[in-house]
């Protein structure tokens, strides 16, 4: 069989279970530019993201990072382990900012699959629920959310194809 990597890229239902816990890497280091670029992008005209000046009397002293592009980020990082494979994202919850992130730091992330479960209207595929978390270079947690996505479960094909080379 070829392997072009899209295989590796993602799981089917069959692949997760309640309690597996994926450290995703590597991780991104959060620029300036990055940080620019996204509040500008998304609109977000609120100087704590890209006003040096009025951040200077401000609690944190400098420039936060836009907590949704920290949120994208530990979403994207997780995708090649978790939902590469996924027909959609259906939810997104729970999703709290534990900590600053500022310009400079490099983020992580890690994904604990909380449930997972087959389609009551089809069968061929199901949802998985799981909770990911963003961390800085220090260990600290800076993000927390919670999605569900569909996916597919395991072609039949695959299923007799590995079932076969076990034999």
């Amino acid at each position: 069989m070829i392997h072009d990597g899209r295989d590796s890229f993602g799981g089917y239902l069959d692949d997760f279970k309640a309690g597996d816990i994926f450290k995703h890497w590597p991780g991104k280091t959060i620029t300036a530019m990055d940080n620019h670029l996204f509040t500008l992008l998304t609109m977000n005209t609120n100087p704590l993201h890209f006003d040096e000046h009025y951040m200077k009397d401000h609690p944190h002293g400098r420039i936060l990072v836009n907590g949704m592009l920290v949120f994208s980020l530990v979403v994207g990082i997780s995708v090649r382990d978790t939902s590469g494979k996924a027909i959609a994202n259906l939810e997104y919850e729970n999703a709290t900012h534990d900590g600053p992130t500022f310009e400079g730091d490099t983020i992580y992330a890690e994904s604990e699959i909380l449930d997972v479960r087959v389609s009551k209207s089809r069968p061929d595929r199901g949802i998985v629920y799981m909770e990911s978390r963003g961390i800085n270079q220090r260990g600290e947690q800076v993000l927390t959310l919670r999605r569900r996505f569909l996916v597919t479960k395991r072609p039949a094909e695959e299923v007799v194809g590995a079932a076969a080379s076990d034999a």
